[in-house]
């Protein structure tokens, strides 16, 4: 793939071209040249667009599709799609499929399936078999397949052994352990966050202390341990500053926030939204002011869209019974540069690769391709028509946000039309 890209402003910290303004040629997917003006001589194809931006490529360490199993959700190659027209380069894709993925075999299989596609997918193994939380999957052998973390999707380790053991074995071969924030014993039948918006609506509540009392208890079976320990998509106030003093105490910790944590508050349900049906449930005022701190700080590591199509049979009912998950790839980086600066933005969705062993290809000649073009001016109002996912349950649908993504130039594809 050879192209030629004019006139675009380099949002890169690694980059020496950090700032600039550049044209920036492109041969066999990898960048040649960097300079002011580049004369095609070889008539390449051009990209020309306006307020041109590029970065690397970004990454998302929390995303489902479906395949296998639940193809009526989403398929792998629409999902890397998706994830491509969304500006993302590279994904971690979760194991609730069906079978889950718990062997080399089925680690194999979801990587062979988006061999030929722009978006690079990497599996998140199943920390456990089936994702029951009783026994230790193949965590080596899935791990030889190329997984790159562990974890069971939205499901705690109830067991505070089965993540004594995780991080003691997966520390042998350097495994990245997740364990997900949620006391099952506290939060019980909770549907939304425990507080004067679940009672008046009457819907079960599920309070901070269920997340941060597992977080507390994973922060001292680590400590104990040793190891390595991501903690995804925290959601509270308590839970920012517990992980804060754990990694002041050295320990090998680190976390992720979902973008509609940082954005929408409980209060967004008194219309009874399924789409906003999530877990971890959204919070108040209070929680977003620290998770925002938190990201800023450098306490919080990552964030993430936390995609999680759903078919619109599991959320069109009662709301008590509504699946949760929201998609969140389309919506991501308008979201995102909505509330912070496109800079800001742009630093919290290039982070996490090193985490998650991915490469990070900074924007300079010699290096392999992996950049996303997008206009960070633009506002719009999310609508129905920017969702490419097969599942439609997205809880930014009718909010303004501020960002296009033209599309990606990675593994030797260009997503955008020449």
């Amino acid at each position: 793939m050879n192209v030629l890209i004019k006139s675009a402003t380099i949002l890169d910290v690694k980059s020496d071209f950090h700032n600039k303004t550049q044209d920036i040629l492109v041969e066999n997917g990898r960048i040649t040249e960097i300079a002011n003006s580049i004369k095609n001589t070889k008539n390449y194809p051009e990209i020309s667009l306006k307020n041109l931006h590029v970065s690397q490529g970004w990454f998302d360490s929390s995303v489902s599709f479906g395949e296998p199993g639940y193809e009526d959700r989403e398929t792998i190659a629409n999902g890397l799609l998706v994830a491509a027209h969304s500006g993302f380069t590279n994904v971690a894709l979760n194991p609730n499929t069906s079978p889950v993925i718990d062997s080399h075999s089925e680690v194999a299989f979801v990587q062979n399936k988006s061999e030929n596609a722009a978006t690079q997918l990497h599996a998140i193994g199943a920390l456990t078999q089936g994702a029951k939380g009783t026994h230790l999957a193949e965590l080596y052998d899935m791990h030889t397949a190329g997984s790159v973390a562990f974890g069971d999707y939205k499901k705690p380790i109830s067991n505070p052994n089965v993540l004594k053991i995780a991080l003691q074995y997966a520390a042998n071969f350097g495994g990245l352990v997740q364990s997900f924030p949620l006391d099952e014993d506290i939060a019980r039948a909770g549907v939304i966050n425990e507080n004067i918006t679940s009672t008046r609506l009457g819907l079960k509540g599920n309070p901070n202390l269920a997340e941060e009392l597992q977080v507390a208890r994973d922060i001292s079976i680590l400590e104990y341990t040793g190891g390595t320990l991501h903690i995804p998509t925290i959601s509270t106030a308590k839970s920012v500053a517990l992980i804060r003093n754990a990694k002041s105490k050295g320990l090998d910790i680190s976390c992720s926030v979902a973008i509609h944590n940082l954005i929408f508050t409980d209060t967004c349900l008194e219309s009874y939204n399924t789409n906003c049906k999530v877990n971890p449930p959204l919070r108040t005022q209070n929680d977003i002011d620290a998770l925002i701190e938190g990201l800023k700080d450098g306490t919080i590591d990552m964030i993430t869209s936390d995609h999680d199509p759903v078919a619109i049979e599991h959320k069109k009912v009662e709301f008590d019974f509504a699946a949760f998950g929201t998609i969140g790839l389309e919506s991501a980086f308008g979201a995102l540069n909505s509330i912070f600066t496109t800079k800001q933005a742009i630093q919290f969705l290039t982070k996490g690769k090193k985490r998650f062993n991915i490469p990070e290809n900074s924007i300079a000649v010699g290096n392999e391709c992996s950049m996303t073009l997008f206009d960070p001016k633009s506002t719009y109002v999310f609508e129905s028509k920017h969702i490419h996912s097969k599942s439609k349950n997205s809880m930014f649908l009718g909010h303004q946000l501020k960002g296009n993504v033209y599309g990606i130039i990675a593994n030797n594809i260009c997503t955008i039309d020449l």
